[in-house]
């Protein structure tokens, strides 16, 4: 591992910790707007029909995603700035 990927990985571990808080709250936001409700349903919960289910579950996997993609992209442009070196 050259030394771009040995300071990558602990920078991503971290901003990604960040992330995933961040990335909950962009969720409960979402889905406030989205449905007025507070809590995004679970796929287990009966008192929701499976349009509800769906739309959650695809909000959840897009805010996710974006804020993965996110996390990777600045972990990696911090890298580059620290060892001059883009990690791979």
């Amino acid at each position: 591992m050259n030394r771009a990927g040995a300071a990558y990985r602990p920078l991503a571990m971290l901003l990604g910790a960040a992330a995933g808080a961040a990335a909950g709250s962009m969720l409960e936001r979402g889905w406030r707007t989205v449905s007025g409700s507070d809590r995004a349903p679970r796929a287990t919960d009966q008192d929701h029909g499976w349009g509800e289910i769906l739309l959650a579950a695809a909000l959840h996997g897009a805010v996710f995603a974006v804020v993965k993609a996110a996390t990777e992209r600045v972990s990696a442009i911090g890298v580059r700035r620290m060892t001059g070196v883009w990690p791979t």
